[in-house]
């Protein structure tokens, strides 16, 4: 297995940072990792809701549909699972207001197993799967510093149909 750990800062409330990422198909605009993600589950985020991410494999792409397996508002908590033929994953993310300044901490964890015969190349894995990891981490670092994309402004992530793609 696979895992990839971060703490993450956001200039956002606790309250937008979570609510930006439990819409976990926003993760196509932070994640250099994910090439599309598509909403499936329109509506309030809750256990049982799904989201496609597109993600590159081996020079392919690779359809994972993530369900949410835990959900808390109150505690600023979600849990993701995906499964495929080649893979399982797991994103588990928590957010809670910073102490010592005015926004939020994300932690973040991501797990990934490969499946099957796969299962051999564990350890290969877990060494690029840092550098995704770091990616990711570095995107969501810049994309929750900034206070003008920030959830409820124009054209910002937060708010459904006005965000701008990656190039």
């Amino acid at each position: 297995m696979a895992v990839f750990e971060a703490t993450i800062p956001s200039d956002w409330t606790a309250d937008d940072t979570f609510g930006y990422l439990a819409v976990f198909s926003n993760a196509e605009q932070w994640d250099p990792g994910v090439l599309e993600g598509e909403e499936l589950d329109p509506g309030p985020v809750r256990v049982g809701s799904r989201f496609r991410l597109v993600v590159p494999l081996v020079g392919r792409k690779l359809e994972l549909i993530y369900r949410v397996t835990e959900f808390s508002a109150g505690d600023r908590h979600v849990v993701l699972d995906a499964a495929s033929k080649f893979m399982r994953a797991s994103d588990r993310i928590a957010v809670r207001p910073a102490s010592a300044r005015a926004g939020a901490t994300v932690s973040y964890r991501a797990e990934v197993t490969l499946a099957g015969p796969l299962g051999l190349l564990d350890p290969v894995l877990s060494h690029g799967f840092r550098a995704v990891g770091e990616r990711a981490a570095a995107g969501l670092t810049s994309a929750l510093a900034s206070r003008e994309s920030a959830p409820g402004r124009p054209g910002s992530p937060g708010v459904p149909g006005t965000a701008a793609k990656k190039p």
